[in-house]
């Protein structure tokens, strides 16, 4: 039984971003050797973008939200930062772009965990369908309605809910 400061806010975070962290720098790793671009949804504060760029200085990164909330040091300049819904502007993307994403990597990162899996469930066709021969799909909520075959995750990555499917080569 996990004590009051075990499940505190703060440890809490730790754990998701400690789990964030390691996710995304293994997919980084599955993804190394393979041409495409990275796709964010959902900039935030901009503490994955920026963690991103560092990973991967040389890949075109795109990023998805409704508003920006990010210090100007951690927002895509405006070339690769699409703003709006979701629900319109990634399939919108996806069917311009196509299977040219090596990552796509969603963080839907609000508390409502139900309405994040939703809204999660409803964009999971456009991010697969963004996934080019090898890339990877990372989320913290499931997306194996997506069709992608499950990755298993790194070690690391044992305190906090979070889901990696790799495409087929």
């Amino acid at each position: 039984m996990a004590t009051a400061v075990e499940n505190s806010r703060l440890n809490r975070m730790i754990a998701r971003l400690t789990t964030q962290r390691a996710c995304l720098e293994h997919a980084a790793d599955l993804i190394g050797a393979l041409d495409g671009c990275v796709v964010e949804v959902g900039l935030g504060k901009g503490r994955t973008y920026d963690h991103l760029r560092a990973l991967m200085p040389d890949r075109e990164i795109f990023v998805f939200d409704r508003d920006v909330h990010a210090p100007n040091d951690c927002t895509p300049d405006a070339d690769h930062l699409i703003l709006g819904d979701f629900r319109d502007t990634l399939p919108a993307f996806a069917e311009r772009r196509g299977r040219a994403a090596a990552l796509v990597h969603a963080d839907m990162g609000s508390e409502d965990r139900d309405a994040d899996a939703a809204l999660a469930q409803m964009l999971a066709g456009a991010m697969a369908q963004l996934v080019g021969p090898g890339g990877v799909l990372l989320c913290d909520r499931d997306l194996s309605e997506a069709g992608l075959p499950a990755v298993a995750l790194p070690e690391g990555a044992e305190g906090w809910p979070y889901f990696m499917y790799r495409a087929a080569r």
